[in-house]
C-alpha cells in the first residue's frame, strides 16, 4: 500500500493571511471607535426670510430680480467645527437659476454654534426658457411664488488641530413667498 501526502504547506501563507486580516480589523475598529466618538453630522441650514424687492419678466423672456434672503446655519456637532471656505447662494424658479451667485464670505463655525447671513441676489436681464416666463407671471398674479434658493460651496472638518479636505456642500431650501410685504411687484408700485 501507498501512501499519499497531502502536504502541510502553506502554514506560512495562513499566518499572513490572518495577519492581514487581524490589521484590516483593527483599522475597521479605530474608525468605528472615532465615528462614536464624535458622532459627526451635517449642519443644518434654515431659510428664515425670503424678500422680494424686485420682480419683473420682460418680453424677450428676460428676468430682472432683486432678493434678500436671511439663511441660518447651526453647526449640530459637539467636537467637530465647520469651515466654510467657499460658498454661493443664488435664487432658482423651477429648476432654472435666476440670479447670479452670491459668495459668502470664509467663515469658521465652532461647536454648536448658529451663523445668519443676509445676502442679496440679484439677477439682471437673465434668459429665460418662455414657458417659465409666463408661469412666474401667473405665480405672481396669483399671489404666490414659489423658488429655491440654494447653496453651492466647499466645507472643510475641524476636529482638535486636525483640518480635513475640502467637501462639496449643497443646500436646497424652498422659499413660499406670498404677496404682501415680502413680494415685490413687476410694476414698481407698493401693494
Amino acid at each position: 500500500m501507498t501512501s499519499k501526502d497531502c502536504g502541510g504547506g502553506g502554514g506560512f501563507f495562513r499566518l499572513i493571511l490572518g495577519v492581514i486580516l487581524f490589521l484590516v480589523f483593527i483599522v475597521l475598529f479605530v474608525v468605528f471607535l472615532i465615528w462614536l466618538i464624535l458622532r459627526p453630522t451635517k449642519p443644518h441650514f434654515i431659510l428664515q426670510d425670503a424678500t422680494i424687492y424686485y420682480l419683473n419678466v420682460t418680453s424677450p423672456n428676460t428676468l430682472t430680480a432683486t432678493f434678500q434672503v436671511t439663511l441660518a446655519t447651526r453647526n449640530p456637532n459637539q467636537r467637530i467645527g465647520v469651515y466654510y471656505d467657499r460658498a454661493d447662494v443664488f435664487a432658482s424658479y423651477r429648476n432654472q437659476q435666476i440670479t447670479l451667485p452670491t459668495r459668502l464670505p470664509p467663515t469658521y463655525q465652532g461647536h454648536k454654534d448658529v451663523i445668519v447671513w443676509s445676502p442679496f441676489l440679484y439677477g439682471i436681464s437673465v434668459p429665460v426658457a418662455p414657458y417659465l416666463g409666463m408661469s412666474l407671471q401667473q405665480d405672481q398674479n396669483n399671489g404666490l411664488v414659489v423658488m429655491n434658493i440654494k447653496i453651492d460651496g466647499r466645507v472643510k472638518w475641524k476636529v482638535g488641530t486636525w483640518i480635513s479636505g475640502k467637501y462639496r456642500l449643497n443646500v436646497n431650501c424652498p422659499a413660499y413667498i406670498t404677496k404682501g410685504n415680502n413680494f415685490g411687484n413687476n410694476n414698481n408700485n407698493n401693494n
